[in-house]
């Protein structure tokens, strides 16, 4: 085989690597477009610290907005080196939250397709203890470093929802 032909088959490979990587939560709103139709009512749910972590008691619900994928630039996740991510004050923590998701450890930039949700908050109950700032996005009234108030629009990744008690 010449190097000209064989260079053309390994093409694809090339163009594979250079592909976005689809995240669960694309393929999730891409799959199941009933699951994340606008006006469907959607909670959001953090776990408890100590014995509250079995019943997830912290939530924000709401309705959606809009779902769609989308194709983001992820970097590198913001932090101090060294430090695990329970050391982080809520600031730290703010920072990571919003850049999420990103490549920990300082690893290559890559795109990613990521299925994002919008909904407008209708109820929520937060944790106001100090140990929990840094265990979740919701801490004293706020949805990470934003307070929260009926119909703020809030995006999240699709895969991070769950469907409202009936």
């Amino acid at each position: 085989m010449s190097r000209a032909a064989a260079l053309l088959l390994a093409l694809p490979l090339f163009a594979v690597a250079d592909e976005a990587v689809t995240r669960p939560s694309a393929r999730l709103v891409e799959a199941y477009p009933e699951a994340v139709a606008a006006g469907r009512c959607v909670i959001y749910r953090e776990a408890g610290i100590g014995p509250a972590a079995l019943e997830a008691p912290w939530f924000v619900r709401g309705h959606i907005v809009v779902a769609e994928v989308r194709t983001r630039r992820v970097a590198s996740c913001p932090g101090a080196p060294g430090q695990a991510i329970g050391q982080f004050d809520r600031a730290a923590f703010n920072r990571l939250a919003l850049a999420w998701p990103c490549v920990p450890d300082g690893g290559p930039e890559r795109d990613e397709r990521i299925g994002i949700v919008r909904f407008a908050a209708s109820a929520w109950e937060t944790p106001h203890e100090r140990r929990a700032a840094t265990a979740g996005r919701l801490w004293r009234g706020m949805y990470i470093d934003r307070e929260l108030h009926k119909n703020m629009e809030i995006e999240i990744e699709a895969d991070l929802l769950g469907t409202c008690p009936r």
